[in-house]
């Protein structure tokens, strides 16, 4: 990492490693290795960027009440939360609190579609705001952190420039970022997520509506794609509908969603979205938390194609810099290979290749990875696929 000039590293923490019961003791191997972690990166001049929640609450939990529909989740996750800022935030001083995006149900043999992924998002919310409280009353005036909240965040495209695809558009809009992000910056859901959702989306009350108003420092996004956008008004005929039959629009994905050879390179979608966030929320403070090219993972060291799409994304975050985004910070995803949520060891998004056949998990640098500290250190990169001498620089390396 130093090596190849990172100033700041974002890494997950996971809850049921460091309280294996989701509540009560801490295990303390667990709590050794984050310290040993964070201590490694700061001593390399790295600034750590903390996640609290990426999709792993502790099976004990899930088993014990349904994790995120019940309400008792939010007591738990402040008291979790708590342990991390005691433990931890005198050295982390940027904290990401959630990661409320699921992918849907997927043959799925119980649970209800058609509300629960409403309820488990106001309970997510419930909690973020509770630990930014938290924070911010016992923690911030003596370590002097940012406590945020992640989004998944495509952009969306009208399908044409005609009213009957931009309100649906916009309507995409208040079904992903806004379900979030307006609850924070306003206190409550999207009029019209109210309105096709009714009695299905739960409702704040006065006091949980202000003390989410306003809980956060920060906004960070993941963002890898652009959807167009058609309406589909006949899907709010139905009887009985979930979140998407609610949001009532076709997506056109350019590809597969889920098994995608490659993304294609649409770097005017993220420089849109910078746009679009700072003209809705106000401007708020943004880091680019994800952001990069999948590809199957083959073992190839000459990664031409994520090159290109880091160099066109990263210039479309400029470009929306010189637009007055308020843009702190862009993390690549990702610095290695690893285990994905989908596809697992099949696909990468790593800078480096990890031999998974070598016990010693040997780690070699690909093409994206130099191109990468270039960058970082300063140097016109604009010319490595072209100019230089592939074979030689990457064997070079190792």
């Amino acid at each position: 990492m130093a090596d190849t000039g990172l100033e700041a590293f974002r890494f997950s923490i996971s809850w049921s490693r460091l309280i294996p019961n989701g509540r009560g003791p801490v295990n303390i191997k667990g709590l050794q290795y984050y310290n040993d972690f964070i201590d490694r990166l700061i001593s390399h001049g790295i600034q750590p960027h903390v996640t609290l929640h990426h999709d792993d609450l502790p099976q004990v939990l899930e088993d014990e009440y349904g994790g995120w529909l019940s309400r008792q989740s939010v007591k738990d996750f402040v008291a979790y939360a708590d342990v991390c800022f005691k433990e931890f935030g005198d050295r982390v001083l940027h904290i990401r609190c959630s990661y409320p995006f699921g992918l849907g149900a997927i043959d799925c043999t119980k649970g209800d579609s058609t509300s629960e992924p409403y309820i488990v998002a106001h309970h997510l919310l419930l909690a973020h705001a509770s630990t930014v409280r938290l924070y911010r009353k016992k923690m911030q005036a003596v370590q002097h952190g940012f406590v945020g909240i992640n989004v998944f965040a495509y952009w969306f495209e009208p399908y044409t420039d005609t009213v009957e695809d931009l309100k649906p558009t916009e309507r995409a809009h208040d079904f992903y970022v806004g379900w979030f992000l307006n609850p924070l910056v306003n206190g409550d859901y999207p009029e019209i997520m109210k309105k096709n959702a009714g009695n299905r989306i739960p409702n704040f009350t006065k006091l949980e509506s202000e003390r989410v108003k306003g809980s956060f420092d920060f906004f960070s996004i993941n963002h890898y794609n652009t959807f167009v956008v058609k309406d589909n008004p006949s899907s709010l005929e139905m009887k009985t509908r979930d979140y998407y039959g609610d949001m009532a629009t076709t997506l056109i994905f350019h590809g597969n969603p889920f098994t995608p050879s490659e993304f294609e390179v649409v770097p005017w979608g993220l420089q849109k979205l910078l746009n679009y966030l700072k003209e809705k929320y106000g401007n708020p403070p943004i880091y680019i938390h994800e952001n990069g090219q999948i590809q199957p993972r083959n073992g190839t060291l000459i990664d031409t194609s994520r090159v290109e799409y880091l160099h066109a994304y990263i210039g479309a975050v400029l470009d929306a810099l010189r637009n007055e985004s308020n843009t702190l910070g862009y993390f690549a995803w990702s610095f290695f290979d690893l285990f994905e949520l989908l596809g697992g060891y099949d696909i990468g998004y790593g800078l480096y290749y990890v031999d998974l056949d070598d016990k010693e998990l040997t780690r070699y640098p690909k093409l994206s990875a130099h191109w990468y500290a270039g960058f970082l250190k300063g140097k016109n990169m604009s010319g490595i696929v072209d100019n230089m001498d592939v074979k030689e620089t990457l064997s070079s390396a190792y």
